[in-house]
């Protein structure tokens, strides 16, 4: 035992000139070619695999390299080694290989069971190790780096020098998942004719079971003069042509359902006599009268205007079950509340249902570019969505007027086909995913795959993923291609949480 102990001293003797040198950093990455590098994420491991190629790599005999991965956050702040590899002159691989004999002798540097491989390198012949490993993944590592990282110890475990290569970015970094979310435009439907009409009640006061208007009876000639205003601004307007003028009449409840039928009747026909003798120059063909008697729906409307009734919410639930005998149902309405209810129903509630609705309906012309321009800012709903869009891709897409415009038709006529959804792809393209979500929330175009799609990519960009995995789903159900990509990107972008 004395003689095997006396041989490892000679020989960590015979090598040990070489720590005089132990000031002057040796290193041999320049001589390592590091190729076929791969990072990449494999369910929630970072995995790396590169060739390491020894082939030109003249190692001193008594040096040992070990060779550590390390991936760096982006911004340096943090960092993850993988195992190194370790690989040992022809000398100092000896000394390894008689330490694991010897317990009782210290190992070399990086040979303690931590290293992935340890290689004993041949120098003059072609040697290289495929390197595989892989750690647990973190946030973090998006958008990190790969450095390989030298250490080289000499005899007497001395160290002889440290140094780092990055790799190529482009090849090593373990980039972020970019989501490619897709909302297209929706086209317009075409409106060949722009049909629009101006919907207005009149309320005038009557004596009692009477139907005659009395123009100075109460407030009844600021009434009337408004509906000669809307008239005259409709018939006075060039670019527009009545097509027709539409009288309703209503009734409130007190009395029975065929008195209150006939007073609809009378007053809606006098009140449409009246307003023609004033205006002679519209033909007798435009008019037409109906009349509805006693107006329940609109009873409801009034009582949930006032939320402070008492008993609101059975008054509501009495009036929703009004479904047959209406008298039986206004008797119904004395007899189960107080009086001070029926009231207040009476003074202040039945009164905005005696009524004459009447609705203007006209056509508008075409307007060319120029007009359209003016008409936009001014009275937008006399364009048609179709020049809306003219007059935004007459500005360019991605100009503040382009905007505006596509937002003024989303405001105009949300109902219609699209202008939402136009207008908040805008709003997700520019990065402004709350606005679209405003734009879209609680409108007619979630009831639409393109608004679904749209609404569920505005979440997904605003960091809501179950919200938009929602609205995509539903979207995909109802046949959108683009929601069954979209879905892929969120899956994408979460994987990266």
């Amino acid at each position: 035992m004395k003689r095997i102990y006396s041989s490892l001293f000679i020989l960590m003797w015979a090598v040990c000139p070489l720590t005089m040198y132990a000031d002057n950093q040796t290193g041999y990455l320049s001589e390592i070619d590091i190729r076929n590098r791969s990072v990449s994420r494999q369910d929630r491991k970072v995995a790396l695999s590169m060739v390491i190629d020894l082939s030109k790599l003249k190692l001193h005999a008594q040096h040992t390299v070990a060779l550590t991965p390390v991936l760096v956050s982006e911004d340096g702040s943090r960092e993850a080694a993988f195992p190194p590899v370790v690989i040992d002159g022809k000398t100092r691989n000896k000394v390894y290989l008689r330490a694991q004999q010897l317990k009782s002798v210290e190992l070399p540097p990086v040979h303690d069971g931590s290293a992935q491989a340890i290689i004993r390198r041949n120098n003059g012949k072609e040697q290289s190790y495929d390197y595989q490993s892989a750690l647990p993944y973190e946030r973090w590592m998006l958008g990190g780096k790969i450095e390989v990282r030298e250490q080289v110890s000499g005899c007497a475990n001395c160290s002889k020098g440290e140094g780092e290569q990055a790799l190529p970015e482009s090849e090593a970094a373990l980039a972020a998942f970019v989501p490619n979310y897709r909302v297209d435009k929706v086209a317009p439907v075409p409106e060949p004719v722009k049909r629009r009409a101006e919907v207005r009640a009149a309320r005038l006061q009557y004596r009692q079971d009477s139907y005659r208007i009395l123009p100075e009876f109460k407030n009844n000639r600021s009434e009337l003069d408004s509906v000669f205003q809307s008239i005259a601004l409709v018939k006075e307007n060039k670019d527009l042509t009545i097509t027709g003028i539409y009288i309703t009449g209503y009734a409130s409840p007190e009395g029975s359902v065929a008195y209150n039928e006939r007073l609809s009747k009378n007053r809606a026909e006098s009140f449409a006599r009246y307003i023609q003798q004033h205006t002679p120059d519209l033909p007798p063909s435009l008019w037409s009268v109906a009349w509805k008697g006693e107006d329940w729906e609109g009873l409801r409307r009034e009582v949930e205007r006032h939320p402070r009734l008492l008993r609101q919410d059975e008054v509501l639930r009495l009036i929703d079950g009004c479904d047959g005998d209406l008298d039986a149902c206004e008797e119904k309405i004395k007899k189960t509340f107080v009086p001070e209810i029926y009231q207040r129903l009476l003074n202040e509630m039945y009164g905005p249902l005696r009524r004459n609705e009447y609705r203007i309906e006209y056509n508008v012309r075409h307007f060319d570019i120029e007009e359209a321009k003016r008409q936009i800012k001014h009275n937008p709903e006399l364009l048609s969505v179709e020049e809306m869009y003219a007059v935004a891709n007459s500005y360019g897409e991605g100009t503040e007027a382009y905007r505006e415009a596509m937002q003024i038709a989303a405001r105009t006529y949300p109902d219609k086909k699209g202008t939402l959804v136009n207008a908040a792809r805008l709003e997700i393209e520019q990065g402004h995913a709350a606005n679209a979500i405003r734009l879209l929330e609680n409108t007619p175009a979630i009831q639409t795959p393109e608004g679904q799609n749209a609404l569920g990519v505005a979440y997904a960009q605003n960091g809501q993923y179950d919200k938009a995995r929602q609205w995509l789903e539903r979207a995909k159900a109802a046949g959108s291609a683009e929601a069954e990509s979209n879905l892929q990107q969120v899956e994408g972008v979460e994987n990266d949480l």
